[in-house]
Formats: C-alpha cells, sequence, structure tokens
C-alpha cells in the first residue's frame, strides 16, 4: 500500500474518531486535566499552560488515580511475577516436566528484562487513559543493551484504529510531532527526502509532522509499519513485524462501537454535578464574606471606581437620606450546609464507580491475608466482564510482544507459540489469584469431604493430581514441585523400606531358633 492510500485511511480513522472527541475530552478536563490534549494542546504546544481552571473539587481526578493505582497493583504489581508461562495441550505428557521447566526460565528472565526497563511508568500512564475508556501503547525494541524494550504509552487523542472481522485492532494510526533535530535518531533507518533534509538543515527546532501507520497483512500474517512525511506523502520509515507492536485496550465496549467506554463516562454526570456545586457553593461563601452592596446614584459615590477591601474607606457625601448612609449592605440569605446535603453524596457516587470505595478503609489499620484476599474478591467482581477484555486485551498483547521482541534481540529462544496450545499464559496477579483462590477451596473441600466418607471416598480423590492442580492454581514454581517419576521413584523407596521394616519386626517377633543338642544333631548308629 502506498503511501496515499495510508494517509486516506488514516483521515477516514480520524474522522471516526472526532465522533468521540466530545465525551472523551470532557472527561480528562473533569477527571485528567493533567493528559488533556484536546484543548489544543498538542497543535499549539504550549508546555506548562494550564489546565485545570474549571475543576472546582478534585474528587473524579483523586479517584481517577486511585483507580489506576488499584488496577495496577491487583494486575501488573511490580517487582512481583504477573504471569506464568505454562505447556499446552498439544505437549507431549512425556515432555511436560522439561518444557515447563524452560518456560519457567523463560518466564524468569522476561521479568529481570521488565524490570529494567520503564514498564512500570508506562502501565500506570496506560491505566490512566483506560479509565476514560481506551488505552494505546507502543512496545518497541530498545536502542541499547541497558534498555533492550521501550514501552511507550501513548495518549489515545493521538490514536486512531481500525477493527478486524474478529473485533480486534487491526490497524493503527498515530499523529507524530517531531522536532526536526531528532527525526534521525527518532529513525536510525529512515530515508529523509530532499525536501525534509532541508527543513532539518535549516530550521533544527522547528516541530514536523508524519503519520506513523501500523497495518495487518493478511497474506502474510504479519504487520507493516511505516512512517509516512504528510506534507510529501513520502515513506521515510518501512518495516515488518511479526507481532502487533501495538497494544490497545478497550474497557468496556458497546455494539456498533470500536472505542470503548471506561468508568469516568458513567461517572460524569454525577463529576459535573458535583464540581458546578461545589462552584456554587464557593460563589454563596465569597457572598457571605465580601458581602454585596447598593450604592446611591448620588453624583458623588463611583461605583465603578470603589474598590471594596478591609479597612479601605470610602468617602461618600451623605448616609440614607439627609443623615442615612449612601453604602448599605445588602442582607445576607442564610447559611446553607450544601455539604451534607449534596457533595457528601456525590462524592460518594463518584468513588463507587471508580472503585475508590472499599472495606473497610485500607488506612485504617495493618491488613491482614485474608482481608486482601477479599479486597481482591471484591475488585474482581466490581470489574465484571471489564476484568476478561483487560486481561485479552491487555495482559496477554504485552506478554506476546514482549517475549517476540525477546526473541528477536537473542535474549531467548522461543521455538514454541503463544497461542494457547503449545504455550499458554496464566495470570498470576493477586486479582488473577483471587479467582484461583475459590477453585482451590472448592477442590479442598471436595478432599475433605471425601476423605470423611471412608475407604470408599478416598479412592475417588487422586492425591497426585490434586496436589499439582492446587500447586498450578496458586502459582507454585515448577523447581518446588517433584515430578511423575520422582514420585514414582520415592514411593517405590517408601515400599522397600516398609518391607524391610516388616521382615524385621516378624523375625523379632518369632525370636531366635532353640539350641539343638549335639547328641540330636549325630545320627544314630546303634
Amino acid at each position: 500500500m502506498d503511501a496515499r492510500q495510508i494517509l486516506n485511511q488514516y483521515k477516514k480513522a480520524e474522522a471516526r474518531k472526532s465522533l468521540w472527541r466530545d465525551i472523551y475530552e470532557e472527561c480528562y478536563e473533569y477527571a485528567l486535566p493533567q493528559r488533556n490534549l484536546y484543548d489544543g494542546y498538542y497543535e499549539g504546544n504550549v508546555p506548562g499552560q494550564r489546565k485545570m481552571s474549571k475543576v472546582f473539587d478534585s474528587t473524579a481526578i483523586h479517584s481517577t488515580m486511585r483507580f489506576a493505582n488499584r488496577i495496577q497493583s491487583a494486575l501488573f504489581p511490580p517487582y512481583k511475577n504477573w504471569v506464568k508461562l505454562n505447556p499446552g495441550e498439544e505437549i507431549p505428557e512425556d515432555r511436560q516436566v522439561d518444557v515447563q521447566l524452560a518456560l519457567d526460565r523463560m518466564n524468569e528472565t522476561m521479568f529481570s528484562v521488565l524490570r529494567q526497563t520503564n514498564f512500570d511508568v508506562a502501565i500506570g500512564e496506560f491505566l490512566l487513559d483506560l479509565c476514560v475508556g481506551t488505552a494505546c501503547m507502543l512496545i518497541l525494541p530498545g536502542k541499547s543493551d541497558e534498555k533492550p524494550i521501550n514501552f511507550i504509552p501513548v495518549p489515545q487523542y493521538l490514536i486512531s484504529f481500525d477493527e478486524g472481522p474478529d473485533g480486534e485492532v487491526e490497524n493503527v494510526y498515530r499523529k507524530l510531532r517531531l522536532k526536526n533535530s531528532v527525526i534521525t535518531r527518532q529513525f536510525e533507518d529512515a530515508t529523509i527526502p530532499a525536501d525534509l533534509q532541508q527543513k532539518i538543515d535549516r530550521k533544527p527546532d522547528d516541530f514536523t509532522e508524519f503519520v506513523e501507520a501500523t497495518m495487518f497483512d493478511p497474506e502474510t500474517n504479519k504487520y507493516n509499519y511505516c512512517v509516512v512525511y504528510k506534507k510529501t506523502s513520502d515513506k521515510i520509515v518501512e518495516r515488518t513485524y511479526k507481532t502487533m507492536p501495538w497494544v490497545v485496550s478497550r474497557y468496556m465496549k458497546v455494539a456498533g462501537e470500536i472505542y470503548g467506554r471506561g468508568p469516568l463516562l458513567t461517572a460524569m454526570p454525577d463529576i459535573k454535578t458535583l464540581n458546578k456545586t461545589v462552584e456554587l457553593l464557593l460563589k454563596n461563601a465569597s457572598i457571605n464574606i465580601a458581602g454585596v452592596y447598593t450604592a446611591s446614584d448620588d453624583g458623588v459615590l463611583n461605583p465603578n471606581t470603589v474598590r471594596i477591601a478591609p479597612g479601605a474607606i470610602i468617602p461618600v457625601a451623605r448616609n440614607a437620606g439627609p443623615q442615612g448612609p449612601s453604602l448599605t449592605p445588602l442582607a445576607r440569605s442564610g447559611d446553607v450546609n450544601l455539604s451534607q446535603l449534596v457533595i457528601n453524596d456525590l462524592r460518594l457516587n463518584v468513588k463507587k464507580i471508580l472503585l475508590d470505595e472499599s472495606l473497610p478503609p485500607d488506612n485504617m489499620s495493618a491488613r491482614s491475608a485474608t482481608e486482601i484476599v477479599e479486597r481482591m474478591k471484591e475488585l474482581s467482581q466490581n470489574l465484571g466482564s471489564a476484568f476478561g477484555r483487560l486481561i485479552s486485551e491487555a495482559v496477554l498483547p504485552i506478554v506476546t510482544r514482549t517475549l517476540s521482541v525477546m526473541d528477536d534481540k537473542g535474549l531467548i529462544a522461543l521455538p514454541l507459540k503463544m497461542n494457547g496450545l503449545e504455550v499458554s499464559v496464566q495470570p498470576t496477579s493477586p486479582l488473577a489469584m483471587a479467582a484461583s483462590n475459590e477453585e482451590v477451596q472448592t477442590a479442598m473441600s471436595f478432599i475433605q469431604l471425601a476423605g470423611q466418607l471412608g475407604p470408599s471416598g478416598q479412592m475417588a480423590v487422586n492425591i497426585d493430581r490434586a496436589a499439582d492442580y492446587i500447586a498450578d492454581k496458586l502459582g507454585v514454581p515448577t523447581e518446588l514441585r517433584t515430578t511423575p517419576q520422582e514420585r514414582e521413584a520415592m514411593a517405590a523407596q517408601m515400599m522397600q523400606a516398609q518391607m524391610m521394616q516388616a521382615q524385621a519386626a516378624q523375625g523379632q517377633a518369632q525370636g531366635p531358633a532353640p539350641d539343638t543338642p549335639p547328641e540330636e544333631m549325630m545320627p544314630n548308629e546303634q
């Protein structure tokens, strides 16, 4: 596909995205003003501008940050392994253990690499956008051995995309503005046209606009990546990736829509009402403090120049008629405690929608392991279907793309496919483990009940398989578990030891044989 066709598809995607501008911009304006690029920040290039002039209550901002932090702690906890690689059903049973050990080593290598990259920072920004509805992250190979993978969280304002027939994101387009002096550093494999080279040489501090497109090729089952110079419609970069470099996650989707709807969209009526109520409350407070006055039009007092301030002296000709005041304060209305009637209820609603309220409050005392499990269970229930979409559109693509980049850079050897049949990805984050704990409790209850039913019930339980099942659900590393072969060897040793003990015990029970007199041992010669 040539550059002009790519630009045409990009324009169509941007036109579809423009339908979402109003509702997304409103969310960023009230809840994430620091990430709001809809107000001309990107085009105007005005860093450091004020973005909270319309915000009078910070509840939505604080709860949105809490939402992102809770999801990160529950799904992508820092310095913990939040997935486990397991062999799929296509791996023969006699190779399961060896493949599992190799995958465990690969898993540890992956997380060692992740911890020396900017992943934790990037995923935090990614989840902030997810609260609005759609989050995007670009995963590219790093340019140094110290940082082998580069995670780039991209504000969704800059992104538009197309879906494939299965509802997955296939084509992604990004608005890209680069300083002329960094273009060749950003894209070391770029082919710079003459017009662009002149701009780089003459105006290195100016900015140039590009379109970054990643498009799926169904014939090769790969992704074509290119960067198009908008002014001349020239491709300056062309690459091919075997896996999708973009991670695009939607919190929730409505039938017929391709962009996501997050909890902020649900909470927006309460947020706007709360913000307006606080604004009116502050105006009412200022009126009660400063007062409102009437002034006589007597030609002496000029209301346009009078300054009402503490200690100010206002000259007047008279006070209320011949003897009264010319400046009279209006009677103040009674104080209405809006905070108790409206504001607290609105704040509570916003916190509930953004999952910022749990039982009990987290800052009251030290939390036990049981309480943490219950919190994770509550969070899993509140997320509902969004949890499954987060696994399929965030966790799995991040793992797949990360392993692919590591394979390309020679950090690991990935002979198997990440398709669930050869290699399956098991989430082991606290949120995923909360669901697994229920299955473990069910299995333990069955084992206990079977044991109470006597020999027949005990025969219904395969202890070895039950132990493996529970260990898998709890995410126990393979090196801490025995293999079936080792168990058979240990069982044989135990049986042999028991037989030897039984023989020794039997010999002790019979006692030593009585001594036979020598006469009886000699044959009778008579």
